[in-house]
């Protein structure tokens, strides 16, 4: 029995350390697998980006520009004026002395043709007599260039060089893997006139807005200064993904928040500049506002705050379609619109005369529209000019919904200047309603309830108690000031 108790207790130990041994194993290779795992991850940090540097570096340039100034003048091209965001400033020289003068400035630029055609921001050259080009050392030095055309909008300006056989640079897809957030990027640019200097980081994030109309900015966190401005941003495949123009600054130094229009923005505004010398946008002739959340019960068939709603169609390529003001743009060229600026954006890089299909909402139904594009520089400031707005006290008659309403008079269009000949002026509001939160000011026109035209409080009345009856919550007004419409949604008193 001894014996047997023995052989048992021998194998029992044996099993223990095939198990232990078989447990090794298996610990060993995940830790191989992991290792492997770890070491394809590293390997997709570049370990370092000087073949790239060495690869692109030829086509990058320098950009000095001489401008005739009349006494003491500051730094050009701040983006906007007066706010943080500001430029890559231009290095001008501001020395002391008062009359004609001239003043210097530098900036970067990139090469994207071999004939010669260089790509920078417009603020670098605004202005200039003169514009130098320097290219990458051992290239050509102090080459005059040609202005070819600038578009202010998105600051971008194409230059042209009497030389063949270039080095360049093409663009990438700004929305294509490669420009993801987080994904490694690479400036390169003239920062304080050091010349030819690269930074490195990572797209720290997307469709960034400053304070254009067609803003589409990457924001990054490469080392962005002054100089650096026109300059390019790389992609880890060498190709150009945004122009950097601007950074968020308390100092006017790199603190690793800059931002540079992306190539999907600048490559159809330089295809433009190139073949006509100036832009040509589309434009679709109606004015937008966005859709609040607080509208949607008050229009019929929206389930979400989306779209553009449309607050003016004035003559132009929209009327011609039907678009009607209260539409909801909902659809534009097979592109769903979550707001205006998307559409604004859209309709800006369509070609000028294209047909293109539009889905609106229009009372609880769907309608498409066929649209001819006009274009924007052309017809915009001739379908909705200028108008004065003026707001002073008025006296006071019906009060509906936090408002003091009167039917128009000519002694309330004289004295707010009113454009408009039937609708309810707002003569007064409760600093305590919701329409004065929603920005409602005294001599504001009403000229719209519910979809529907108002030209008395009788009118205004009946509207209330129409959507009162439909189980609503709020009315929808369209409320016009000076010549700007827009729509407001207000709440109904139970």
């Amino acid at each position: 029995m001894k014996s047997k108790a023995i052989a048992i207790q021998q194998d029992q130990q044996r099993a223990r350390r095939l198990l232990i041994a078989f447990v090794t194993t298996i610990g060993v290779a995940f830790a191989l697998v992991l290792a492997q795992v770890t070491f394809a991850n590293a390997q997709e940090r570049p370990a370092t980006f000087a073949d790239l540097a060495e690869q692109i570096s030829p086509a990058v340039v320098n950009i000095t520009t001489s401008t005739t100034v009349a006494g003491r003048t500051g730094p050009q091209g701040l983006v906007p004026d007066g706010s943080p965001f500001e430029d890559f400033f231009n290095d001008l020289d501001r020395g002391p002395g008062e009359g004609t003068r001239r003043s210097s400035a530098l900036g970067s630029g990139f090469v994207i043709s071999a004939d010669g055609f260089i790509v920078t921001n417009n603020h670098v050259i605004e202005g200039a007599d003169e514009i130098l080009i320097e290219f990458f050392p051992g290239g050509e030095p102090g080459v005059p260039a040609e202005l070819i055309g600038t578009d202010p909008n998105t600051d971008i300006a194409v230059l042209k060089v009497d030389l063949e056989n270039l080095p360049f640079v093409e663009f990438g897809d700004s929305n294509a893997v490669g420009a993801r957030v987080g994904d490694w990027v690479m400036a390169m640019g003239n920062p304080l006139g050091q010349g030819f200097s690269v930074s490195a980081g990572i797209v720290s994030a997307r469709n960034r807005a400053l304070s254009g109309t067609y803003d589409d900015y990457i924001q990054t966190d490469a080392a962005i200064n002054r100089g650096n401005s026109g300059g390019p941003l790389f992609n880890m495949d060498g190709e150009v993904i945004g122009v950097n123009t601007a950074i968020l600054s308390p100092n006017g130094g790199s603190i690793g928040i800059g931002f540079a229009m992306s190539s999907a923005v600048v490559t159809n505004v330089v295809d433009q500049l190139i073949e006509f010398g100036e832009t040509r946008r589309g434009w679709l002739g109606v004015r937008i506002q966005d859709v609040t959340p607080d509208m949607v019960d008050a229009i019929e068939g929206l389930d979400l705050a989306r779209g553009a709603l449309v607050t003016d169609v004035p003559a132009g390529p929209a009327e011609n379609a039907g678009m009607m003001a209260g539409d909801v743009i909902l659809n534009f060229d097979g592109i769903e619109i979550e707001d205006t600026r998307e559409l604004v954006r859209i309709v800006g890089n369509s070609p000028v005369g294209k047909e293109v299909p539009v889905a609106v909402l229009r009372d609880g139904d769907m309608e498409d529209l066929i649209v001819v594009l006009g274009r924007r520089e052309t017809s915009e400031a001739v379908a909705f000019p200028a108008s004065s707005e003026e707001e002073d006290a008025t006296p006071q008659q019906s009060e509906i919904l936090g408002l003091t309403l009167s039917e128009i008079t000519p002694e309330l269009t004289d004295q707010f200047s009113l454009t408009v000949e039937a609708g309810l002026v707002i003569t007064a509001i409760d600093p305590e309603s919701e329409a004065a939160s929603k920005g409602l000011l005294e001599g504001d026109v009403i000229t719209e309830a519910g979809q529907e035209a108002v030209a008395s409080v009788a009118d205004l009345e009946g509207r209330i108690e129409a959507a009162t009856e439909a189980g609503r919550k709020s009315l929808l007004l369209l409320v016009r000031r000076g010549g700007d419409p827009r729509f407001v949604a207000l709440v109904l008193e139970e």
